[in-house]
């Protein structure tokens, strides 16, 4: 049989379990509706009926806190979303690519609550900086196959090309959908970034 005392440690590492839990999905909540520069650790706590103390037992900052949500949801879900267009890539179908373009903007639509906090946290938070740079630089170790296909001296190249990808994804989608500034469908845009980036992501001919 169980003894008491492992018995009521379990239960306290399943509450403490469970109360950082709330704490990150609580936070995603107040991100994605005020933005991250205003919100406090205060605001959060009060949020999920904790103390301060409590928060602190479990992140250092609300910083600490965005970087969970990163690593436990949305750099998760990126990384999977690259090694799906390392699989489009192989089969070097337009169609595929296309067909995977138009599910990345499906992405950002999903995620897109959460762009202003992720971008109010790279300009203010130096470490967030470090962090979000590092992600996008890792996207390519989600594409080996396509790593492969390069010759070894031109793969930091091919790296590049991946991260300008990322880098224009972003930036289109937040001057469409967020600010408003570009005026075109979904398709439509689907469209024109596989004109540009199907034939980009070509891999070089066999030296």
């Amino acid at each position: 049989m169980t003894s008491e005392p492992a018995r009521r440690g379990s239960l306290r590492e399943e509450q403490k379990r469970l109360t950082k839990a709330r704490i990150v999905e609580t936070a995603r909540t107040l991100f994605e509706t005020q933005g991250y520069s205003d919100v406090r650790v205060d605001d959060i706590a009060a949020a999920v009926g904790c103390s301060r103390a409590t928060f602190y037992l479990h992140f250092t900052s609300k910083g600490e806190v965005l970087r969970a949500i990163a690593n436990e949801g949305t750099l998760t879900s990126v990384h999977e979303f690259y090694a799906d267009l390392d699989r489009v890539l192989t089969t070097g179908s337009r169609e595929a690519f296309a067909e995977w373009m138009t599910r990345a903007i499906d992405w950002f639509f999903t995620n897109k609550d959460m762009l202003p906090a992720w971008d109010e946290a790279t300009a203010v938070e130096p470490e967030f900086r470090a962090v979000a740079r590092e992600g996008i630089m890792t996207l390519a170790d989600s594409m080996p196959a396509y790593l492969a296909r390069w010759p070894e001296h031109r793969r930091d190249e091919a790296r590049l090309r991946i991260e300008l990808l990322v880098a224009q994804l972003e930036r289109f989608f937040t001057r469409w959908a967020m600010q408003g500034t570009i005026e075109v469908t979904a398709a439509q845009a689907a469209a024109v970034l596989t004109d540009v980036w199907f034939p980009a992501l070509q891999t070089p001919p066999a030296e």
